[in-house]
């Protein structure tokens, strides 16, 4: 776990973190605003990033990518919310959020996909119901279910865009 504590306030409070935990999901891996982290990054449950990595990501719940986080490399989960940048490749068996002020160059393949107007999306996209076109390598502890911190940060987000 990567965690940067800066004099500015966490983006996630305590009480996200304890609302994820009764919700049976965990966010337990946050590379926070002026880490870098670089290397292969693997996370048996959640993961925001605040900060930077170089290099690829596999999470196997929720992906939250900051306003000011970077990812530079492949990133293979079930869903994510991108705020910040993303280039190369984000593969996710679940939903992919793009949200107003993201940049995301490279491919997304993904079964469904909410692009909020004001994100950037330069590259390719394919689509498809069938789990297995993204799905996560067969060694993935939680299999095909969603964690249900997963589903609170997508119901969240959609209840904060009025869908």
């Amino acid at each position: 776990m990567v965690i940067n504590r800066t004099k500015e306030p966490a983006m996630l409070t305590r009480k996200d973190n304890a609302e994820a935990e009764r919700s049976g999901g965990e966010l337990n891996t946050i590379i926070g605003r002026g880490s870098v982290f670089e290397g292969t990054l693997t996370v048996q449950s959640s993961l925001r990033v605040d900060g930077k990595v170089i290099g690829n990501v596999q999470v196997s719940d929720a992906l939250i990518v900051g306003k000011e986080g970077e990812i530079d490399g492949e990133v293979r989960v079930r869903n994510a919310i991108i705020g910040g940048r993303v280039r190369n490749r984000i593969l996710a068996s679940g939903k992919v959020v793009l949200e107003a002020k993201s940049v995301v160059h490279g491919e997304v393949k993904t079964s469904r996909l909410v692009i909020d107007e004001g994100a950037v999306f330069e590259g390719r996209c394919s689509m498809s119901d069938d789990d297995k076109a993204a799905s996560l390598p067969e060694n993935s502890s939680r299999g095909n279910r969603p964690s249900a911190m997963n589903m609170e940060v997508l119901s969240r987000h959609e209840a904060a865009a009025g869908r």
